[in-house]
């Protein structure tokens, strides 16, 4: 089974104790992003959501807080696996974040080692918010058996084209640049001045048909690549 890169998404707004908690997630195999401020942090949810495996978001923070955050994005149906920071260590608080939309909480302050394992835990979880068959055009892509299929033939790609392709897939007609790519496709230490993608790119445009009307993954000079 090949495995994508785990992206977290912190939102914490000690800034001191983000960058600190981002450093540690990535010295332990994931890619992780940090956000200091509540409505930044709501409306990065909003727009890329599918680009986060987890989100740790911590309960008080300037801006929008916790609570209203994993309310809101619950009603828009965004299913991400949240886990909740806390000072707060009564049962209502507890209660109340977890009534919100949160899969778990931790009680600040907390050993790293147990917040890993939390977020382990939730990635363990079947993935709701992400589809097993992803179809775009003539491209039809099952995640569970790792089938590409254009236009009624099935398309052999490698794992690393197969990844490739399901990252287009799921952000059909936006401009992703290679750095996109390779973090979440490669491990998030790879090298971002080697040409990896664009040889990999290379051979997936060769296996792809480019008729007109097809699905196509097209250069946008100086700037990365499009599936449209």
């Amino acid at each position: 089974m090949y495995n994508l890169s785990m992206r977290v998404l912190i939102v914490e707004d000690q800034e001191k104790l983000a960058l600190s908690v981002k450093k540690g997630f990535e010295q332990n195999g994931f890619a992780a992003d940090a956000v200091f401020d509540g409505s930044l942090a709501l409306r990065r949810i909003e727009m890329n959501h599918m680009d986060y495996d987890v989100i740790v978001l911590d309960l008080m923070l300037p801006g929008v807080d916790g609570i209203t955050i994993c309310k809101t994005i619950r009603e828009k149906k965004i299913l991400t696996p949240i886990l909740m920071l806390t000072a707060k260590d009564s049962v209502d608080d507890r209660v109340l974040g977890l009534d919100s939309g949160a899969d778990d909480y931790l009680i600040k302050p907390f050993s790293f080692e147990e917040l890993v394992a939390r977020v382990r835990a939730l990635l363990r979880r079947p993935k709701e918010t992400l589809p097993i068959e992803l179809k775009f055009k003539d491209l039809t892509l099952n995640t569970t058996n790792r089938i590409v299929v254009q236009n009624g033939k099935e398309i052999p790609l490698t794992l690393k084209e197969f990844s490739i392709l399901e990252y287009f897939m799921r952000h059909p007609n936006q401009v992703l640049n290679r750095e996109q790519i390779l973090t979440n496709v490669w491990d998030f230490s790879f090298d971002s001045f080697s040409n990896v993608v664009d040889v990999h790119l290379k051979n997936l445009r060769k296996k792809l048909e480019a008729k007109k009307h097809d699905a196509e993954i097209k250069t946008i000079h100086g700037v990365g690549y499009k599936l449209e």
